[in-house]
């Protein structure tokens, strides 16, 4: 649940990120006090606020110790314009890839979206009436139809008799011209009527099955967005397809017969676009990105290259960190919503750096980076923990799971503890890959319970040391762990 980051202080989103994430302290400090520093600058005077640059953090620790589920966590956390990328999908500009600025755009992007449900939410309510309005019309054609004031029809032109059959006529006339009138406000009232009860039938559920023919439109106003000497074939793809749905009428809307449930959906999205003001959206999404948007770019270390190869993707490699560096640093992006200021955005940049070493990266970007946070390996009492005390623990995962079967699941703790030794002790036999380990470990101890959980007599199941040694004991005597666990 997305919180108001002014009511977010550093201690307060530790906590939050350690609810899911066992350990990390330093790390979970650094990107707190980062992220408090967003909304403190922004209480500053306009003056001191433009000086005040965000320091970049570049996390550094080995796969599966919770760099990636920071990111992920502190995503949901904040209520700042948020972006997870990989830096193994962009190359240098001349080769085939994404360009770097790609990353703004889709920052760009997703402020939009998120500003855009914000103001649809405080517009819910007069959507939700006017949708009702709209549903009414087309259960009832004709229903909604104003009272319209009635002409006062001429006198009839009689062209002979006399004045008393005049006055007869006339008279008559009237009376028929009231009459009519009647007629019609009692009609009126009847439909208003119908249409009342019909209200109530709608509300209480009762036409959510009755099919009814409603205008779709096909799509929105088609963008086209190629930018000089930074467009892949990812946008020069996507421009094309814009330009292709334009030619076959974008925009256009079309009669589509559906059931009063669905036509319910598609006529809220419709008003809830009709009601906000685009405009305004653009404007502050932009505002938002430019101030408080925060770029997590994960697996850096994919794009270091070591100082004595120069040759081959290296060269791409470097071309990618050359690239970043003035987005970084601060510089303008085009975007489809506008020109983007990327000077006080926030970066946090992260890698296992296994085979390359972070003074691998180039200077510049190095420098770029000024707080370093390096992760800690997880251990055998952290993988325990890791099992047993996050919010949506492993244990707690496959508990749910095994329940939509009619199935209880107990793990004891002896079992927990056999099965956190087991996993530090293949980790440091082997390739360390963190807490992604226990993943292995779970599957392959639960796998026949799983497979044969329908069939099952016995509705509840104990896991004790002895099921967990039974189950995995080929791991525990076979000294070749990678042929078990990859």
């Amino acid at each position: 649940m997305t919180i108001n980051l002014d009511e977010l202080t550093p201690p307060h989103i530790v906590a939050e990120l350690d609810k899911y994430i066992i350990g990390q302290t330093k790390a979970k400090k650094a990107v707190a006090v980062a992220l408090r520093n967003r909304t403190r600058r922004l209480k500053l005077s306009k003056e001191i606020r433009e000086e005040i640059a965000p320091k970049n953090i570049l996390m550094i620790g080995p796969t599966g110790v919770g760099k990636t589920e920071i990111a992920r966590r502190l995503a949901k956390l904040s209520g700042a314009p948020f972006l997870k990328v990989e830096a193994t999908k962009y190359t240098e500009v001349g080769y085939v890839g994404r360009d770097v600025e790609s990353m703004i755009r889709d920052l760009m992007a997703v402020g939009y979206s998120m500003v855009k449900s914000e103001m649809q939410e405080t517009l819910k309510a007069q959507a939700e009436k006017n949708t009702e309005e709209i549903l009414l019309d087309l259960l009832l054609p004709g229903s909604n139809k104003k009272k319209r004031n009635r002409k006062e029809s001429p006198k009839p032109l009689l062209i002979a008799g006399s004045e008393h059959d005049a006055e007869d006529e006339n008279s008559r006339e009237i009376r028929v011209e009231v009459n009519s009138t009647e007629d019609d406000n009692q009609a009126e009232d009847d439909m208003h009527e119908t249409r009342e009860k019909f209200r109530k039938m709608l509300r209480d559920g009762k036409f959510e099955d009755k099919m009814v023919e409603v205008s779709v439109q096909q799509s929105g106003m088609p963008s086209f967005e190629i930018f000089a000497g930074g467009s892949s074939m990812e946008d020069l793809e996507s421009a094309m397809s814009n330009i292709s749905s334009m030619l076959m009428g974008a925009g256009k809307s079309k009669r589509k017969t559906t059931s009063v449930k669905e036509a319910r959906m598609i006529i809220m999205n419709d008003q809830l676009d009709k009601l906000v003001d685009h405009d305004k959206i653009v404007e502050e999404a932009k505002e938002r990105v430019e101030q408080m948007g925060i770029i997590f770019i994960d697996e850096i270390d994919k794009v270091a290259s070591k100082s004595e190869r120069s040759s081959g993707i290296d060269v791409s490699r470097e071309g990618v960190q050359r690239d970043i560096l003035p987005i970084v640093e601060g510089s303008k992006v085009n975007t489809k919503f506008g020109v983007v200021d990327t000077r006080h955005i926030l970066f946090i940049a992260a890698g296992a750096f296994s085979i390359s070493k972070p003074s691998d990266l180039i200077p510049e970007f190095q420098g770029r980076f000024p707080l370093r946070v390096e992760l800690e390996s997880l251990h055998a009492e952290d993988f325990k923990r890791i099992l047993l005390e996050p919010k949506n623990a492993l244990t707690k995962q496959y508990k749910a799971l095994l329940e939509t079967e009619g199935l209880t699941i107990i793990f004891k703790d002896e079992a927990i503890d056999r099965m956190s030794n087991l996993a530090a002790e293949v980790n440091s036999t082997m390739e360390n890959i963190g807490a992604r380990r226990l993943h292995t470990i779970m599957e392959m101890l639960l796998e026949d319970i799983s497979f044969n959980a329908s069939d099952m007599n016995e509705k509840t199941i104990e896991i004790d040391r002895a099921y967990v040694d039974e189950r995995l004991k080929d791991i525990v005597q076979d000294q070749d762990l990678s042929r078990y666990i990859l």
